[in-house]
């Protein structure tokens, strides 16, 4: 009797570490997770052209979440933006479906009276973890979003293993004169991405665009093609805790 007691207790007392260090390890997991967790929207935006552009307004979505809100309506009020040429006017305009950058000027042109390129950029950091897994339905992307359609990720660089990738159509507004052979181009890029550190170094990420070219002047909105890839990168994260 006594030998199964203390074969008993000893199976308790295993279990018991089990459990004990188990917990431990999964709440040192969750601690370390929180405490290195980075989140954190990169936004770029192209601008070139070939020739002299003349009283131009341009209409660019600008990186948004399904009810029209963006951490970069704070960048550009606060001048938190690189690259916006003196004397371009850009203007913040949001709806419950979108919101854009106003960009106007009297006139584009190179130092040389010829071509002239313009990029400029922001980071935002957020106190949520990004939903890289699917943007497009809950997180910051470039809209509007029209016509989605999966397509394989060989379309795409750097995918990686696990992605979904998308292609869809979206919209810019451009009005400006030019000489028949100018061409224009606008892309803009928003990439969201989570780091942390538990063991080693890791993350996960997406990453969307659209771009543009045209030919000669415009007046209205043109149909721009956007690309989305998401899921990329490590999903081994602790579900945390309230």
């Amino acid at each position: 009797m006594d030998k199964v007691i203390r074969i008993t207790s000893g199976i308790f007392i295993l279990i018991f570490v089990i459990f004990a260090g188990t917990g431990l390890y999964g709440s040192y997991v969750e601690k370390e997770y929180r405490r290195t967790l980075v989140s954190t929207y990169s936004y770029t935006l192209m601008i070139s052209t070939s020739g002299e552009l003349r009283n131009v307004t341009f209409f660019i979505p600008v990186p948004a979440n399904p009810n029209g809100n963006s951490p970069f309506v704070e960048q550009f009020s606060i001048g938190n933006f690189t690259g916006i040429p003196v004397g371009w006017e850009t203007t913040l305009l949001g709806s419950n479906k979108a919101t854009m950058v106003k960009i106007q000027t009297p006139v584009v042109v190179g130092s040389d009276g010829a071509g002239f390129s313009v990029r400029t950029s922001s980071d935002a950091w957020t106190g949520k973890v990004i939903d890289t897994k699917s943007p497009q339905d809950r997180d910051i992307v470039l809209r509007p979003v029209q016509e989605t359609k999966e397509v394989s990720c060989a379309e795409f660089k750097n995918s990686g293993p696990g992605a979904t990738c998308y292609r869809y159509q979206s919209a810019v507004y451009a009005d400006y004169e030019s000489s028949p052979n100018t061409k224009v181009e606008i892309s803009s890029t928003i990439a969201g991405k989570n780091e942390w550190k538990i063991f080693e170094p890791a993350y996960n990420r997406y990453t969307n665009s659209i771009s543009v070219t045209m030919l000669g002047e415009n007046h209205g909105w043109v149909m721009v093609n956007g690309e989305l890839q998401a899921g990329i990168g490590s999903y081994n994260v602790p579900a945390l805790s309230q």
